[in-house]
């Protein structure tokens, strides 16, 4: 299925479209209430097409928030287990608020472009962001957006002998590095102990990444984590890298959510980046909560058969 078709599912969710190319509200929906097997296939079957869905004006505890995570798959602790939550060690809390001088979460999280976890062997399917505390706006000017495009659009809109020069091509992603580069930014974030780096060792992915569920293909690098490309010199990897970081933030693949509190935001890793927008300071509070979610067993299995098949 082509991304940026925009062929919506036949289902009984009422649907608004957020851009042309992907992305979709879910209309009159509370999800802190039991949601019965067949609506949550709907949700489920909408997210697969559409790449991100946005629900607003949602009152989730953080018991519902986890509840409804683990219903798209088995749930992923990041690896900074400081900014977990008390309650709940499979949500990620992301703020700017101190308690008693200390952060009660992180406070640069996502400021460069990135996709959750492409650093890992086996990439998250999806990530779960629910705005708990947000900036105030100013008049019309909102503070603490989240920028997201669609890879896999950007993919669909090259054309063939380009798509094909870059299939044949792979590209490591670095926690590590990514991390080095934050605190040489100034980042107040404590070095990482010999056990973080223990669990976050380089990887590689081929440069364009077939969805493991919906059969999709995406470019699959980013500014946050990839590092080079490994069939190029150094000067014609960065090279290709600034190009294709450049292409994908053409407009047409671009969608900017204005956060209110209460929005729930869930997208695809495979199909979309993102770029959390560090425009606010205290006394402007920003609190979220993120959960992350695996691939099931079978999308998984696809996934390494697939990779295995690109390397032979």
């Amino acid at each position: 299925m082509n991304c940026s078709s925009r062929e919506e599912p036949k289902m009984s969710l009422k649907l608004r479209p957020l851009c042309d190319s992907f992305g979709a509200e879910v209309l009159d929906i509370d999800l802190s209430k039991p949601l019965d097997n067949e609506t949550f296939s709907e949700i489920e079957n909408a997210f697969d097409s559409t790449s991100l869905l946005l629900f607003r004006g949602q009152t989730l505890s953080e018991d519902d928030h986890v509840a409804l995570s683990r219903r798209f798959g088995p749930l992923q602790a990041h690896v900074l287990k400081p900014y977990l939550s008390n309650t709940h060690p499979d949500l990620l809390v992301l703020s700017n608020i101190k308690d008693k001088g200390q952060a009660a979460g992180i406070g640069d999280a996502g400021q460069i472009w990135h996709s959750d976890t492409s650093y890992t062997e086996t990439p998250c399917r999806c990530s779960l962001l629910l705005g708990r505390e947000i900036p105030e706006p100013d008049g019309d000017r909102t503070f603490g957006d989240t920028i997201f495009r669609s890879a896999c659009a950007a993919f669909d809109a090259l054309p063939a002998d380009r798509q094909a020069q870059l299939e044949k091509l792979t590209a490591p992603h670095s926690y590590i590095h990514y991390y080095k580069r934050k605190q040489a930014e100034g980042s107040a974030r404590p070095d990482l102990t010999s056990e973080q780096v223990k669990e976050v060792p380089p990887v590689d992915h081929p440069v364009v990444m077939k969805h493991p569920i919906t059969g999709r293909k995406a470019i699959y690098v980013n500014p946050g984590y990839t590092m080079k490309i490994n069939e190029l010199p150094e000067s014609e990897s960065q090279s290709l890298l600034a190009e294709l970081f450049d292409y994908l933030n053409e407009p047409r693949f671009v969608y900017r959510h204005k956060w209110r509190p209460g929005d729930l935001i869930i997208w695809d890793n495979y199909a979309t980046q993102h770029l959390a927008v560090g425009d606010y300071a205290l006394p402007q509070r920003r609190l979220m909560h993120r959960t992350t979610v695996l691939l099931g067993e079978d999308a998984r299995r696809r996934l390494t058969e697939s990779r295995q098949r690109q390397a032979a």
